[in-house]
């Protein structure tokens, strides 16, 4: 039984196939913090109708949705993902998209949540390979926040992140892998990744902006990808 933390955006939306196809029952949380791209949030019931229609298995271990309020980060957060601001290098070497905190504290309240509904393995799209320099993407840090929300709370959860070792070319084949063609298109014409917020240009590998970093990203690896599979 698992809890996938599930933003609408193109990893999570494979970690949730990857979900549906390995446990038998699957609920999913979404975050409202402020987020300056809040409109990731709006594709979530889409891409859940069009993943539940891939596979029967899936329409069938498919729960319950949760979104928690978070606005309190958001307006904690000085940061590019929270505020109108150009998007630039920081002090110590991180971008400013970076929100601190922000993983960790997705951790905790979906932990708190899946102690609630009986869900031992929580998932998530944090990776180290094209993890932007954010430190609470760091195996590292999952691995210590798993052992404390275990100490803290009495429990055997399993923090899953399927992508932690994977770049994203690697993202996009395993979402083929797990779903086919359909599962691509799904993500290209329904996930937002976008950290501008943008929906107005359509590429290649999705809706967006084109410039930020998580486009950039997300065009590079699709566009490696579709090479790959092509040679």
């Amino acid at each position: 039984m698992a809890l996938v933390l599930f933003s609408g955006g193109q990893d999570s939306t494979t970690c949730l196939a990857w979900a549906l196809e390995r446990f038998a029952r699957v609920e999913t949380v979404g975050f409202d913090y402020g987020q300056r791209h809040r409109v990731e949030l709006a594709q979530r019931a889409g891409l859940c109708e069009r993943l539940t229609a891939l596979k029967p298995q899936w329409e069938q271990r498919l729960g319950d949705d949760h979104v928690i309020d978070l606005s309190a980060l958001g307006a904690l957060s000085d940061t590019a993902l929270t505020g109108d601001k150009a998007i630039e290098m920081g002090a110590k070497g991180l971008p400013n998209t970076f929100v601190p905190g922000r993983n960790l504290i997705f951790l905790a309240f979906a932990a708190a949540l899946a102690y609630r509904r009986g869900l031992t393995h929580i998932v998530g799209g944090m990776c180290e390979t094209d993890f932007s320099g954010y430190p609470d993407c760091r195996d590292d840090a999952i691995k210590a926040m798993q052992v404390a929300l275990n100490i803290g709370m009495e429990s055997r959860f399993v923090l899953e992140t399927p992508l932690m070792w994977i770049d994203k070319a690697q993202s996009w084949a395993l979402a083929q892998q797990l779903g086919g063609e359909r599962l691509v298109e799904a993500i290209v014409e329904h996930s937002h990744t976008c950290y501008l917020g943008e929906r107005g240009a359509r590429h290649a590998w999705g809706f967006g902006c084109g410039a930020c970093p998580a486009c950039k990203l997300r065009a590079d690896g699709y566009a490696r990808w579709r090479a790959s599979a092509a040679s």
